[in-house]
């Protein structure tokens, strides 16, 4: 896989969405402290650092979670002073670059009402985090086959010009029929019909899933790591004694 390159003002934006999306067209949903911000916790499970690589931006996230807290943030493989990594996992960043958007007419708009069945086959399929409110954090889009639904995609992390696609998954039962691709594009009609430009990401270990979306049009960005840092409070002790 190659990598591209993309203009300077938006690869800084795209390396740091989460940051981008919580202090900008996302802030609703922001709880923050100084340098540090997460998500409602029945929104999504993400957190950010204005910078993690300074020191006051991890007190700030230590303040926002609390000893013996946990948080989930991206580019982190070692730990902070007063924290520790409990486990990483390796990503990729994918932007479209050609992929054919174009709305679905079978593809329904999804709403809280939905949010059991999403959950649901989010369960079954695994496509990633998932919570109550995270309907809420875009449009999401299903298709139904006898009032079941069984195929799903939709919007996440919404940094400013970019829109993330995410939770992209199908019934293990109608798999191999291209309904995921179907979503993936109607779900970008959307993105792009608002003057944006869409983007995912998958686990580096999904290699079907990357060659799927590579062959609709999108290509590798970066690499990238997302850690899960649990707050021991050390450091608080230290400052204190």
């Amino acid at each position: 896989m190659s990598v591209i390159s993309i203009d300077a003002s938006s690869s800084h934006i795209l390396d740091n969405p989460a940051w981008a999306a919580l202090t900008g067209p996302h802030v609703h949903f922001a709880q923050r402290i100084g340098h540090a911000a997460r998500y409602h916790q029945d929104v999504a499970p993400f957190h950010a650092l204005l910078d993690e690589d300074d020191p006051r931006a991890w007190a700030d996230l230590a303040a926002l979670v609390g000893p013996g807290g946990t948080a989930a943030v991206r580019g982190v493989t070692e730990a902070a002073v007063g924290w520790e990594v409990v486990r990483t996992g390796h990503g990729v960043q994918l932007v479209d670059t050609s992929l054919r958007a174009e709305p679905d007419p079978e593809a329904v708009r999804l709403g809280p009402g939905d949010v059991p069945e999403i959950l649901d086959l989010v369960a079954r399929t695994e496509p990633g985090p998932y919570l109550p409110r995270t309907v809420e954090m875009g449009t999401y889009l299903g298709i139904r086959h006898q009032g079941r639904l069984i195929a799903l995609a939709g919007e996440r992390l919404h940094p400013p010009g970019w829109t993330e696609i995410s939770a992209v998954c199908t019934d293990p039962d109608h798999r191999g029929r291209g309904l995921a691709t179907r979503l993936v594009r109607a779900v970008a009609a959307g993105i792009r019909e608002r003057g944006e430009r869409p983007f995912l990401h998958a686990a580096a270990t999904n290699a079907n899933a990357i060659r799927l979306y590579e062959s609709i049009g999108f290509t590798l960005r970066r690499r990238t790591a997302f850690s899960l840092v649990l707050h021991t409070g050390a450091a608080a002790l230290e400052e204190t004694a």
